[in-house]
């Protein structure tokens, strides 16, 4: 089989204590990694030096998705059993697909109490803890005041630490609420680094993509073509498109902020190589050798080995070997890894 089809080679070893259990302060006081693939020099930085490495012209896309409170806790009305739910997709004003655990406890049917307003009934299971609930609060207010009061923050698994402050697992720019996760990359931009890239004469586009609890999904087929890659709903407005399509037409550099922006601008190129306004799911999955069409720079933060991350970030690499490198190198040199660790600038 081709190596890299392989899930094995996408695999590196890191200490523990490198994941980083709460968010910098500062925000934009994390490390920055640079790595220019032209020159293969490797510069170690921190976030708010960016403002160094961009160039007036570039554009700068970010995903202005906001997480929802997407963690509830529930329990079995039949038992008084804990359950826990993850919201991951929302369906209409009243069903979710959502992650449940221990699904072993469920059966279609099931009635989980939240509080004495909101409650919810399974319509049905899938596979790895996957389920469809329903809703139903009688009460005056809305869902969303509903999950307001019931929810938590749905941190990473491998984020132990409870979050002082909800807010730091929001962007600066967030905007629509409807993700189950944060788009991570942007988590080091302050409001003041922003206004100053603007002011270098970077341009900033906001696209919108929502992540769904499958971004953390592992890939446990040896074969990566077998993994069933999650789907995530994106969308591209007319005016993204033609300030984006403005800026290739122009050989602007076109930067990426986060792998979630990434996907946006690749599932939405049309067959003449441009943005096609349009608002859909995307399951894409990018892995080595893969032409990107839209990203010609790539912020982004340190993922989980052998995930479809990391995957992606080789294929922007254009080597296995140097990404899997530039990792060690991050771990040798003592970077914070995962959703509240440091960051990478790939030109």
């Amino acid at each position: 089989m081709q190596r890299e089809l392989l899930r094995s080679t996408y695999y590196y070893d890191l200490p523990e204590e490198q994941i980083a259990q709460t968010p910098i302060e500062p925000r934009d006081h994390s490390r920055l990694l640079c790595y220019n693939r032209t020159t293969d020099k490797i510069q170690h930085k921190h976030f708010y030096n960016l403002l160094d490495m961009l160039q007036e012209g570039d554009l700068l896309v970010v995903n202005n998705t906001r997480v929802l409170p997407a963690r509830l806790y529930g329990y079995k009305s039949e038992t008084g059993a804990k359950i826990e739910i993850l919201l991951q997709k929302r369906i209409d004003l009243h069903n979710w697909e959502v992650i449940a655990k221990p699904t072993k406890r469920l059966a279609v049917g099931t009635e989980i109490v939240f509080n004495e307003n909101i409650k919810c009934f399974v319509t049905e299971k899938g596979d790895y803890g996957a389920c469809k609930i329903k809703f139903d609060y009688s009460d005056k207010k809305s869902f969303e005041e509903h999950l307001m009061e019931i929810g938590t923050m749905p941190l990473p698994p491998y984020i132990k630490a409870k979050l002082k402050n909800q807010e730091r697992y929001q962007t600066v720019y967030s905007k629509i609420e409807g993700s189950s996760a944060a788009p991570t990359a942007g988590l080091h931009f302050t409001t003041d680094l922003m206004a100053k890239i603007k002011a270098k004469g970077v341009e900033i586009e906001e696209v919108l993509l929502h992540v769904g609890l499958g971004t953390f999904r592992p890939v446990k087929e040896d074969n990566i073509l077998n993994h069933e890659m999650h789907s995530e709903y994106f969308e591209i407005t007319e005016a993204n498109a033609e300030k984006i399509n403005k800026a290739k037409r122009e050989g602007r550099r076109i930067v990426a902020v986060g792998t979630t922006s990434v996907r946006v601008l690749e599932s939405g190129v049309g067959e003449d190589g441009y943005l096609v306004p349009q608002k859909r799911e995307t399951k894409i999955f990018l892995y080595p050798p893969y032409k990107f069409k839209m990203v010609d720079a790539l912020i982004t933060n340190f993922h989980l080995p052998e995930s479809t991350l990391i995957m992606l970030v080789s294929a922007f690499v254009g080597d296995i070997d140097k990404t899997l490198q530039l990792y060690k190198t991050a771990v040798d040199e003592k970077y914070r890894f995962f959703s509240f660790g440091d960051s990478m600038f790939i030109e």
